[in-house]
């Protein structure tokens, strides 16, 4: 299930792009799919190591264009491990609200991302999210949760002040936030629950089939309660 929508973001094969806080991996293997040079960065080891099997098994399987490159690095997002400029992408999807330092986080994010470079930011959206903080504390106190609930202007100020430009933003998900309302109102980690299992089938059926009627009725929900919010940055030339 891809948040970031990469021909908005302008992917383009052989460029080389940074997946910050990829956790599983799904943004890095599209990006990998699509013939980008991909850096898988994480803080978590465990996680890393999966991204780095499942890059093999891509090649293997012979899904990746011929001459695209992917490998993972192990690191703090405050301290990213690159030079000035090294990425033509970069993503951060769902990272940020996990961050207590976002700002500095962010200034990283635009420091190694090169002039002329794009950037694409997810969140999740401020309504979906504040609803499921006021259902259930435990689904955001626990280690490593959500530390804030960002406003689309908080997110795009904090962007702006780290010299990127504004390139547009939209919301996606939309059929995913009532899930975890369910989930946060019978608590978030009961799996079992009859309406939390036959909500679950609904959106594997989605992603697995992608149907017109659940495309065309998460088009019309993602401006209402799309549970992400997705920014698109570029930052400027210099001069």
């Amino acid at each position: 299930m891809l948040t970031v929508d990469f021909d908005r973001l302008g992917l383009r094969p052989g460029e080389h792009v940074l997946d910050m806080g990829c956790g599983a991996g799904r943004h890095a293997f599209e990006m990998y799919r699509r013939g980008a040079d991909v850096v898988a960065f994480d803080q978590d080891g465990d996680e890393l190591a999966g991204v780095l099997e499942l890059f093999a098994a891509m090649r293997e399987a012979g899904e990746v264009p011929a001459g695209a490159e992917a490998d993972i690095k192990q690191g703090d997002a405050l301290s990213l491990p690159f030079a000035d400029g090294e990425f033509d992408r970069v993503v951060a999807a769902e990272v940020l609200e996990h961050i207590p330092d976002d700002s500095t986080a962010i200034a990283e994010l635009a420091r190694v991302l090169r002039p002329g470079g794009t950037l694409a930011v997810t969140v999740p959206r401020w309504l979906p999210e504040k609803v499921c903080w006021a259902l259930s504390r435990e689904y955001h106190e626990v280690e490593g949760g959500h530390v804030r609930i960002y406003t689309g202007d908080d997110l795009v100020g904090k962007l702006q002040a780290a010299g990127l430009v504004l390139e547009g933003r939209e919301h996606a998900h939309g059929l995913h936030a009532p899930y975890w309302w369910i989930k946060c109102a019978v608590g978030v980690d009961t799996d079992r629950h009859p309406l939390v299992t036959a909500y679950h089938r609904l959106l594997v059926w989605d992603i697995m089939q992608r149907p017109r009627v659940t495309r065309l009725a998460e088009r019309a929900l993602n401006p209402l309660i799309g549970k992400s919010l997705v920014v698109y940055l570029r930052k400027p030339h210099v001069g």
